[in-house]
């Protein structure tokens, strides 16, 4: 079998669970529903801006722009989630959007299979780690930790405007002391997304440094966060770590935005668009802190 292939039968595997595990939890909730805002048991249908804030920030995300610190921003600045609870509701929403993503664009570019399997199994392995522990965090510390990641989003996305990013080389993966530092760095990676940073401009840097031609970053980083977040996510599912009406937005809005920005739309100017998204990152960022301020520690 053709490793790209087993690969993608591997996340077809994944998402089914993840999609079960959720279907389980959706239907427990059904059966003793929970209307509270960001409740893990409010099972309604999502409301046309839940539904909004997943197409919006999946179509934008094909495009290169990122979904997780928009949305972030989204929920922050319309109070639709409790902060607590954003982490989980980001993964949990966002996974199956992701998986879209990945089947369109893993098979486009050749990326060394050794490299790239290795560095979304360590990827994996963080995320399973971090969101246990993320899940467990107190609203205080979710508000600190959310409001330096997206102080770092920031940072990474002014880098990316102002094409700051490492040229890279022509490698299609590495060997020795570099495969080391990208499996542990990926690690790292994937714990961090459970917290709400994402993965794809850190991966971008990674890929750079270690001389790797950047395009291979795209297969590496979309295969990272599509194994990743089914694993995770059944960790915030389970711990119940999540606002459900507002994942379910996340959910039902971004597979058809993925397909329009990928096979319709393709490509547009967002140099504008990526100023205005670090302005409000920015501000979200430091609202989050503030708000972290004013809680008991």
């Amino acid at each position: 079998m053709n490793p790209i292939t087993g690969l993608l039968a591997a996340l077809t595997a994944v998402t089914a669970v993840y999609l079960a595990g959720w279907g389980k939890a959706i239907w427990a909730a059904r059966q003793n529903p929970d209307p509270t805002p960001s409740s893990p048991n409010d099972a309604r249908f999502p409301t046309a801006p839940q539904l909004g804030v997943g197409f919006i920030t999946n179509f934008f995300d094909t495009l290169g722009i990122g979904s997780f610190a928009p949305t972030t921003a989204f929920f922050k600045l319309t109070k639709m989630v409790n902060d607590r609870v954003i982490p989980g509701t980001l993964n949990v929403g966002h996974t199956f959007a992701t998986t879209v993503q990945t089947f369109i664009f893993t098979a486009l570019i050749e990326v060394d299979i050794t490299t790239m399997f290795s560095m979304i199994a360590a990827a994996v392995l963080g995320a399973w780690l971090g969101a246990g522990i993320v899940a467990g965090f107190s609203k205080r510390k979710v508000q600190i930790g959310m409001g330096v990641a997206l102080l770092v989003a920031a940072t990474l996305m002014f880098m990316t405007q102002m094409e700051l990013f490492p040229l890279g080389g022509e490698a299609t993966g590495v060997q020795g002391v570099k495969f080391v530092i990208a499996v542990v760095v990926n690690f790292v990676l994937g714990a961090l997304m459970t917290l709400g940073i994402g993965m794809y401009a850190p991966c971008m840097i990674l890929i750079s440094l270690l001389g790797m031609n950047p395009r291979a970053a795209f297969p590496i980083m979309m295969g990272s966060c599509a194994f990743l977040m089914p694993v995770g996510s059944l960790r915030f599912i389970k711990e119940k770590s999540y606002a459900m009406r507002p994942a379910l937005g996340l959910l039902i809005g971004g597979p058809l935005a993925v397909l329009l920005a990928a096979y319709i739309v393709k490509e547009l100017p967002l140099y504008l668009i990526r100023w205005l998204v670090i302005a409000v990152v920015v501000y979200t960022a430091i609202s989050m802190l503030y708000s972290a301020s004013k809680e008991k520690a």
